[in-house]
């Protein structure tokens, strides 16, 4: 018997989270080292996923498959393609990142202070998470998926209300207040995504009888599982709903900018870098394979409803007077773009989405990050708080810089591929649609350009004045991630070869092919 990797890649911080929860409270530092530890464990054995994937393989690798409710026909199955290798890899690359960054954000504010859950909870519910997010990319089996695309709730929940930000300006009453708002906010519209889901997961059982999504796909290609349109359609809208909450997809976006804004800044990073990638993925991974011809249906509007996620999103973001809205406002207009890439139902498209992804998941780390760090030496998220920082605290300028830039798509930075990938796909099936969304990347270089401008240039406040400059844990952080902006802006080659094949499968079971170019190359 094989040694069940995949298992183990989800175990370990499932493990960890509860190792670190039973930590005596006396002890914090023990307990941020332990999750520190078994983070970085967790990368090693996802790096070990990534190496032995073969991307020219099975379409699903690693497999592992059990009884678990036979009576219902659910079983344990996990298995991976190449866009759920990647995006187990990020997940796993970023919480080492989000723990050190974190590493003080639940510390009790006075000797004996009680307005702060233990230290060790913090770190334990981000280790849940991630167990939570990982084995939901690595399920096969549906019931399994919507189990745990669920329990990640329940630790987003706390981690939302329990550890909020610190640096609100009409003071702590007001700041839990606002906390639970968002915290509430958050779990009532995902939960409402996954009732309806649980609905349309229930009917799928009706009409195919087990749960497995690779018995179910290959009986809807060979026609040995015969679906009626107006039945597909429904499951499909069920299915989409509740990705297009977590993802989060206008007008089902309102949550975002709430919990983002009330969050520390890592664990706003673990929303929009990690947990929210969980709906674009499952729009690939299940929409796309169980309900190929309702996708194609329902194409026509979700491109409106991501077009208009885009330049949305982008308004709004460059009118914020808080930074953490701001860079919120900027993810829902980049899900806008991912979600218009997968729907584009092009090779190139649906690459530039999982690219994106990746992309964008470091590239907001590194940008909400710096910005955490700002905001926790200034004590303020508001915009007009700030200014001439560069001229105090340089390495933190530079780094904020170049995660804005990142943001805005700058050629030679990381998501620059990823968006062109998108816009190229998109144009070739949905030239409207392309020309307009363009209009997003202009509104991106305002509110990014705009937001540096107001805090790092001009004269020095005086309550900047003495800020520091990033510290070695904060360098830590941020150094890689944007070494990984610059390496795969330059080189993304490595990321394209894992994710194409998948892509090809994917737009093999929508029955899709690439639009011919109206010129033909010359040979």
């Amino acid at each position: 018997m094989s040694f069940p990797l995949l298992t183990a890649t989800a175990v370990l911080p499932a493990l960890g989270a509860i190792a670190t929860a039973a930590v005596p409270a006396a002890r914090r530092t023990a307990a941020k080292w332990l999750a520190l530890l078994v983070s970085l464990a967790t990368l090693v054995l996802a790096i070990t996923v990534l190496v032995r994937f073969d991307p020219d393989g099975d379409r699903y690798q690693l497999t592992e498959s059990h009884a678990w409710i036979a009576e219902f026909g659910v079983r344990y199955e996990l298995g991976v393609d190449g866009i759920a290798v990647a995006l187990i890899a990020l997940t796993a690359l970023l919480i080492p990142f989000i723990i050190l960054a974190g590493w003080h954000d639940a510390d009790p504010l006075e000797t004996g202070s009680k307005r702060w859950r233990p230290t060790q909870g913090f770190f334990a519910l981000i280790l849940a998470v991630e167990a939570m997010v990982i084995i939901s990319f690595e399920a096969t089996d549906v019931f399994l998926f919507y189990i745990f695309f669920e329990a990640m709730l329940i630790p987003m929940y706390f981690l939302i209300g329990g550890f909020g930000d610190r640096a609100h300006e009409h003071g702590e009453q007001v700041a839990s207040t606002q906390r639970s708002y968002a915290a509430v906010k958050f779990l009532l519209y995902n939960l409402a995504g996954g009732l309806i889901m649980l609905a349309a997961v229930i009917g799928l059982y009706v009409v195919a009888g087990n749960f497995s999504l690779t018995e179910i796909a290959e009986a809807r290609a060979n026609g040995s599982l015969e679906m009626s349109t107006s039945t597909e359609r429904w499951l499909f809208l069920g299915f989409f709903f509740a990705f297009a909450v977590k993802a989060p997809l206008w007008p089902l976006h309102t949550w975002l900018p709430n919990a983002m804004q009330e969050s520390t800044a890592p664990v706003a990073v673990l929303i929009t870098a990690v947990v929210d990638k969980v709906g674009t993925f499952a729009m690939l991974r299940f929409c796309l394979q169980l309900f190929p011809e309702a996708s194609k249906w329902a194409t026509p509007a979700i491109l409106v409803l991501a077009l208009i996620s885009i330049v949305y999103g982008a308004l709004l973001a460059v009118g914020q007077r808080d930074m953490k809205r701001l860079i919120a406002y900027a993810s829902i207009s980049h899900f806008g773009f991912i979600i218009m890439g997968i729907f584009a139902m092009t090779s190139q498209g649906q690459s530039g989405a999982t690219l994106y992804m990746v992309n964008h998941g470091i590239s907001t780390a590194a940008l909400m990050l710096v910005a955490g760090f700002l905001i926790s030496r200034r004590g303020s998220r508001l915009i007009a708080d700030y200014g001439g920082v560069q001229k105090v605290a340089p390495v933190l300028a530079g780094t904020f810089l170049i995660g804005g830039l990142a943001t805005l798509s700058l050629p030679g930075l990381a998501p620059f591929v990823s968006e062109f990938l998108v816009l190229v796909g998109t144009f070739a099936r949905y030239p409207v649609i392309g020309i307009i969304a363009t209009f997003g990347i202009v509104l991106a270089a305002l509110y990014t350009l705009v937001l540096y401008q107001r805090t790092m240039t001009g004269p020095v406040k005086p309550e900047v004045s003495a800020m520091p400059d990033l510290r070695v844990r904060e360098l830590v952080v941020v150094a890689p991630l944007v070494a990984l902006l610059i390496f795969l802006g330059v080189y993304p080659k490595p990321l394209t070869d894992i994710v194409n094949p998948a892509v090809k499968q994917t737009m093999s079971d929508v029955h899709k092919q690439d639009p011919r170019p109206e010129v033909e190359a010359a040979k």
